[in-house]
Formats: structure tokens, C-alpha cells, sequence
């Protein structure tokens, strides 16, 4: 039987979901951050840098170094690794400063 962190801690999560990711979809899990459904489903960047265009995905993973800025259901600069993902969340890539107003 393979080891799981599921099966070890005997954890049994509720049904899996469907959010999008940039128009893919993406399978999350009850709990589970934004992040953690985009890293599982093999993403790992969803932001550009606004100097640059340099990809940017998760550092901290704990909402202290803002690297995870994404753009969640039209709201851009959300902490992917704080909000929690629910069924039908459309996540897409956030470019620089995620808002055409406050450009320079």
C-alpha cells in the first residue's frame, strides 16, 4: 500500500472540485490553498514581475513575501498560498501590477 500524507494521517477530505486556472482546469481538494491546487495540478507560476516579465509563482507559502499575487475570480493581487480554493474559482496569470490604473 503506498504512503500517502492522506493515509497517514487518516484524513479524509471531501470531494474533489473543479477550479480554472488561466482556462484549464485544475482539480482541488477541500482546504487547500489556491497554490496548493495550482502546484498540484503541475503549475508553478501564475504572475509576472512588472519589471521584466519574469515568472512568479510561490517563495514563502505563509503570506509574507506577496511572490503568489494572482488574479482570483477578476480581483488581482490575492495571495494564491492564503485563499482558500472553492468549486468554480477562475484563477488567471497576474501581469505586473495586476491593475492598468496604477501603472507608471
Amino acid at each position: 500500500m503506498a504512503r500517502t500524507p492522506t493515509g497517514l494521517v487518516r484524513a479524509e477530505p471531501g470531494p474533489p472540485f473543479e477550479i480554472t486556472f488561466d482556462g484549464r482546469t485544475v482539480t482541488a481538494l477541500p482546504g487547500q490553498s489556491l497554490a496548493a491546487a495550482l502546484w498540484g495540478a503541475g503549475v508553478l507560476a501564475w504572475r509576472t514581475t512588472r519589471d521584466g516579465g519574469r515568472p512568479r509563482g510561490v517563495f514563502c507559502g505563509i503570506g509574507q513575501c506577496y511572490d503568489c499575487l494572482a488574479t482570483v475570480n477578476g480581483q488581482p493581487n490575492r495571495r494564491a498560498c492564503l485563499v482558500p480554493a472553492r468549486p468554480g474559482d477562475a484563477i488567471t496569470t497576474q501581469e505586473g501590477h495586476g491593475r492598468a490604473e496604477l501603472g507608471v
